[in-house]
């Protein structure tokens, strides 16, 4: 029993260390694992738009499990008042988006989803819209992934057509490896590069399965699906774990990635980059790792007066990139090795910045920001 009072104490003990009294507070539920680049990205553009503009940043990663952020949300609401965020930041992978909202607000907690929105017609029907059956869910911001799906496989069957890569039957054969069935964004990147194919019409998509974002789920998918579909040259994936683990798949198989198959991925990690550089990644689309930054931006607005509700509760941004090799030299000499210390959020401000009336949230617009500054 005294252990868990002591642990008791002991967490709001922390909790009023990471919430000092005068600050804003946000905390983030981070869906990603503490290891995984992407959301590691992801929280660093954060910390520093989070110091940019005086707001005290929690991170906490549920670590691909979404139980564990069901767990989260219900240590947030159980905190004392005077303990709790003043905002949670969150993203609807798996479909949890609407539980944890449910959790918060019943806390009164207000509530901000990020990356990833809530699309299903049936959910949207059960949530109805911001501020309403929910009263502290405010709003969205979602980078548009179907831009980057569409990219992505636009590039690659470009390439493929000069490498003049196609089946007997005169097409060229795709294999899809997809994130999973349930989160927005991959809805939505698959939706991009169908897309794409449609509008390709000399395009066969062999197979599509999902890895759920895992490399290894997607080496040990991508030896059998080469050997089921023999023609199949195109290999679309829905992040960059995935598109390394076919394109190892791929050199087991005696493949080289870049000559024989082209490979496409999305993000923006260092692998991801160096593939690129090296020719074996053929097309690459990235930068929405700094919708959790953005999203910051607009939850200080709106704490300090500026509800970002005369533009819209739920926004969606054009984020991505696709990254040519001058984009990825670009983006090393303004970042290094993902370092924002130069990139000064507090211009992306309406309170800060009162002739700015509309939200300009890309990436093209970052890089251009943090480059004035060098």
């Amino acid at each position: 029993m005294w252990k868990h009072v002591i642990a008791g104490l002991l967490s709001i003990c922390c909790a009023c260390c990471v919430f000092p009294a005068w600050a804003m507070t946000v905390t983030f539920l981070n869906p990603g694992k503490s290891d995984e680049i992407y959301w590691v990205n992801a929280t660093q553009s954060m910390e520093a738009a989070a110091r940019s503009l005086g707001i005290q940043l929690e991170v906490l990663y549920a670590e691909r499990n979404h139980l564990q952020a069901l767990i989260f949300a219900r240590q947030l609401a159980a905190r004392p008042r005077f303990a709790r965020p003043d905002y949670v930041v969150l993203s609807n992978d798996y479909a949890m988006g609407p539980e944890l909202i449910r959790i918060l607000d019943a806390a009164h907690i207000k509530t901000f989803l990020s990356f990833s929105g809530i699309s299903d017609p049936k959910e949207r029907s059960r949530m109805g819209l911001p501020r309403s059956l929910y009263r502290g869910w405010l709003g969205s911001l979602e980078p548009q992934s179907e831009e980057a799906g569409y990219l992505t496989a636009q590039s690659l069957i470009a390439k493929a057509r000069a490498f003049r890569l196609n089946a007997p039957d005169g097409k060229l054969h795709m294999l899809v490896i997809a994130g999973d069935r349930s989160t927005t964004s991959s809805m939505k990147r698959n939706a991009g590069m169908h897309r794409a194919v449609s509008e390709a019409g000399d395009v066969v998509i062999d197979q599509e399965v999902y890895a759920e974002w895992n490399r290894a789920k997607a080496q040990e998918q991508s030896q059998w699906l080469y050997l089921r579909h023999s023609h199949a040259r195109l290999i679309w994936s829905g992040n960059d774990l995935m598109a390394f683990g076919a394109m190892e798949g791929w050199r087991t198989k005696g493949g080289k990635p870049g000559r024989d198959a082209l490979f496409s991925a999305i993000n923006t990690s260092a692998e991801a980059f160096t593939a690129l550089e090296s020719g074996s990644l053929s097309a690459l689309a990235g930068g929405h790792f700094i919708t959790g930054a953005f999203s910051l931006v607009m939850l200080y607005d709106y704490h300090n007066g500026k509800d970002f509700a005369d533009e819209g509760m739920e926004l969606s941004k054009s984020m991505f990139i696709l990254f040519s090799k001058e984009d990825l030299s670009r983006f090393r000499f303004l970042f290094g090795d993902v370092n924002f210390a130069q990139t000064n959020f507090r211009k992306f401000s309406k309170v800060l910045n009162p002739s700015i009336k509309s939200y300009h949230f890309s990436f093209t617009q970052l890089m251009n920001q943090t480059e004035e500054k060098k």
